[in-house]
């Protein structure tokens, strides 16, 4: 007999008010042979300035209470369009603001669709009472043009499996993208992994130090013998390292913010087009220290790859990409400590089933080991974990996910060894969630899905996605979910 599921009656759904501010560029929705960029400023300019002053008044009235700093945002885009301007022209603060604002819109992260959590214990536990745990939960937005984003949620969990979810601010914001200090053995994995192994990439392995800063490798760059710049195959190598830069960097936010009210927006090429599933967990190293780390999905508009995020406070978050032959497709979740001294994830590699992999740096993956294949008819697609191992004294407690007929996704349990995950103790012979009537219908039907549940006391909390219309909170009893388990 399955062990009970209880369903909370609360459920998060998306919010529509949740914007930010982005850059619009004129022709860029449709593929044009000419930007129209020159055309709008040309009309701005024509303003008159008492005209332009009060469009911009009335701009600024219906949009400052929806943002932080809205006129910075104005300022900052119309730098970006200021070469559009001869050097000499003269404009005023106002109408320079308001050719900003002719270039900025408003975008709903959450317009389209809202699932995919994960929760882990807050950092914050101040203020809490017996029984209780203050949560993060992680969030996938999805807007228009089914742009992803990963979004937060905050509450409390306890006592007596009581869950509440805090309100939001009015306002959220993206953070500010930085530089990163960055991880030479990593740059030389991708362009391995990428078939460039040639003079360029020697340069690099044989002068860069092993951590180096952006302004390092472009002096590296720029001294590039000219012989070896011009040929044609260097070109491609020094394309690739610019964007295995990009790629990797770290973004701030506000330290009055919210941590409800703060963002992680696609910036780097690898994920211009979403940051999917993020799989929090919070992970305690051998020395006792916790850091928080989630594995997600990177959609450039043609690959996916899972890449790593990682913060010790939900306000300074460091982004990386991962190398190696199990940081390819889909759902990695890292276990939360070190197992025999190595980082361990799961991994679903090859599109349809969990593995295990290990790594010693967090950044290079080793070969994957299988754990579990399609096999049930709930799962005869494809299998996969739900989130990060929840550890019990038993074993690793991993929450998974099987695709059935009609594509319906189901969530079950598998146990692992603590000291060995590659082995597999137990599995629940049926499902331990399925879409219920309330739940089949949305942005994608048929679907339950969750990217983490939290261990609290002897309850485990499992926050999913039903549809990607709505998250729901279930929890339920570990001991009744072992005890249903078979071997």
């Amino acid at each position: 007999m399955n062990p009970r599921v209880t369903r909370s009656p609360l459920r998060l759904r998306p919010d529509p008010r949740r914007v930010i501010t982005k850059l619009f560029v004129p022709g860029e929705e449709v593929p044009e042979h000419e930007s129209r960029s020159a055309a709008v400023i040309r009309r701005v300019m024509a303003l008159d300035e008492p005209a332009a002053c009060a469009a911009l008044d009335r701009t600024v009235r219906l949009f400052a209470g929806r943002h932080r700093n809205v006129c910075g945002t104005f300022a900052d885009n119309f730098a970006s369009v200021s070469h559009r301007l001869s050097a000499d022209a003269e404009l005023s603060e106002s109408r320079r603001l308001l050719i900003g604002a002719y270039f900025t819109h408003e975008y709903a992260v959450e317009g389209a669709a809202l699932c995919n959590p994960s929760m882990v214990a807050h950092p914050d536990q101040s203020g809490m009472a017996q029984g209780q745990l203050r949560f993060v939960l992680s969030v996938r937005g999805i807007g228009e043009g089914h742009l992803s984003s990963i979004g937060f949620r905050t509450g409390v969990a306890g006592p007596g499996g009581v869950l509440t979810v805090d309100s939001q601010p009015g306002v959220i914001s993206t953070g500010l993208r930085t530089d990163s200090i960055h991880d030479k053995g990593l740059f030389l994995g991708k362009l391995a992994e990428r078939g460039h192994d040639d003079e360029v990439s020697a340069v690099l392995s044989r002068w860069l130090p092993a951590r180096f800063t952006g302004a390092e490798l472009d002096e590296l760059l720029a001294g590039l013998h000219p012989k070896l710049v011009a040929r044609q195959a260097a070109h491609r190598t020094v394309e690739l390292v610019r964007w295995i830069a990009a790629c990797n960097y770290t973004t701030d936010f506000p330290e009055d913010s919210a941590v409800s009210g703060r963002v992680l927006w696609p910036t780097g090429p690898s994920e211009r087009h979403g940051m999917e599933d993020a799989r929090f967990v919070r992970f305690s190293d051998d020395d006792g220290s916790q850091t928080y780390y989630a594995t997600y999905t990177a959609y450039d508009g043609v690959d996916v790859a899972p890449q790593l995020l990682q913060t010790d406070d939900f306000r300074t978050f460091r982004i990386t990409q991962l190398t190696g032959p199990a940081a390819r497709n889909k759902g990695m979740a890292l276990f939360p400590r070190r197992i025999g001294g190595r980082f361990a994830a799961l991994s679903r590699a090859d599109g349809e089933s969990t593995a295990v992999t290990t790594s010693d740096d967090l950044k290079s993956w080793n070969e994957p080991r299988s754990v579990a294949a399609p096999g049930r008819d709930w799962d005869l697609v494809q299998v996969g974990n739900c989130g990060s191992p929840v550890e019990t004294p038993e074993g690793w407690l991993v929450l998974t996910h099987g695709v059935g007929p009609m594509r319906l996704y189901s969530m079950g349990a598998m146990l692992l060894d603590l000291d060995d995950p590659t082995k597999v103790l137990a599995t629940l012979p049926e499902p331990l969630l399925t879409p219920n009537a309330a739940e089949r219908d949305g942005y994608v039907p048929n679907v339950v899905y969750s990217c983490g549940g939290l261990l609290h006391g002897d309850t485990l909390v499992i926050p999913y996605g039903a549809s990607d219309a709505t998250i729901g909170l279930a929890t339920t009893s570990v001991g009744d979910v072992l005890a249903a388990m078979a071997p």
